[in-house]
């Protein structure tokens, strides 16, 4: 029998069901993908993910796709489109920290051949598999995020807090923080 019980945070928008039933929590490893995360980490920050995964769309077509290299050549015009695109969060230090932060991570992956080879160096190079049984055991930040956040500060990131950085470490499976109850616990952890 099928187990058809998802995570306590989940609610009846569509968007978030598909992004917890087939991304959150998977381990990703695809470099673009990556990018596109601590991006729309970093747009989060004080606000709820329902409010980004909502304007995700938006934010793919207002950052190309988030192309690392084209983000990292935008200029004052653009900068100015972007402030004036009701579709994405219009925050003037956000919209720059992509600029700055598509800029280091180019860096990075000149420096480690990859951002994966990098980012997942802060848990091992393989996924965390924690056994909550709740939310409310579930941490805003661990070490690893703390590791993470500081690293990435001194690199020169924006925006990269170590709740932010768990919130990232979730998304990209570097911790499997689905319920234990949850049908993605298991099925998540079959991926590799």
């Amino acid at each position: 029998m099928k187990n058809n019980k998802s995570c306590e945070w989940l609610n009846k928008n569509p968007l978030m069901i598909e992004y917890h039933d087939k991304e959150w929590g998977v381990p990703l490893h695809d470099d673009n993908k990556l990018f596109e995360y601590m991006i729309l980490d970093a747009f989060q920050a004080g606000l709820s993910w329902n409010t980004i995964i909502n304007k995700r769309d938006n934010f793919r077509k207002a950052f190309d796709n988030f192309d690392p290299v084209k983000i990292s050549k935008y200029g004052d015009r653009k900068i100015q489109s972007l402030l004036n695109d009701a579709g994405i969060i219009r925050n003037r230090l956000k919209v720059n920290a992509a600029v700055t932060n598509a800029k280091v991570f180019l860096k990075v992956q000149r420096e480690f051949g990859t951002f994966d080879k990098y980012i997942w160096q802060f848990t091992g190079g393989k996924t965390i598999v924690n056994k909550w049984k709740t939310m409310k055991e579930i941490p805003a930040k661990t070490k690893e995020s703390d590791a993470m956040s500081k690293d990435l500060l001194n690199k020169g990131f924006k925006f990269v807090g170590s709740t932010i950085c768990y919130a990232f470490m979730q998304a990209a499976g570097m911790v499997n923080d689905h319920i234990t109850t949850c049908f993605r616990y298991k099925e998540v952890q079959k991926i590799k």
